[in-house]
């Protein structure tokens, strides 16, 4: 894959993370493939609440915003907790009645 995408292939915090990373500089684009994480029991489980989304003629799986809340507060590094507010405050604008304009 990263071949076709003219990106290289890093484990940018090996050996304590499994971590890979595909990036291509010149176009900016970085993709993060995690083995494990933490906080979630099986990637099918997973799988069965991600948000498919259409990204040109790709579709692509989103991680529900209740999954990573989840695993940054398992993860508890000191990264994931500062950004946990910030989660929780979106997650709870998503789940509020929409307004209709006037």
């Amino acid at each position: 894959m990263a071949k076709s995408l003219g990106a290289a292939v890093f484990r940018p915090y090996y050996p304590v993370s499994k971590l890979y990373r595909v990036v291509d500089d010149e176009s900016g684009l970085q993709l993060d493939f995690k083995p494990v994480l933490h906080g979630i029991r099986s990637f099918a489980s997973l799988r069965s609440r991600a948000q498919r989304l259409q990204l040109g003629s790709a579709e692509l799986q989103v991680a529900a915003l209740e999954d990573i809340i989840k695993s940054k507060a398992a993860a508890a590094r000191p990264r994931d907790l500062a950004v946990l507010p910030v989660l929780e405050t979106t997650l709870r604008e998503k789940a509020r009645p929409k307004r209709k304009p006037r």
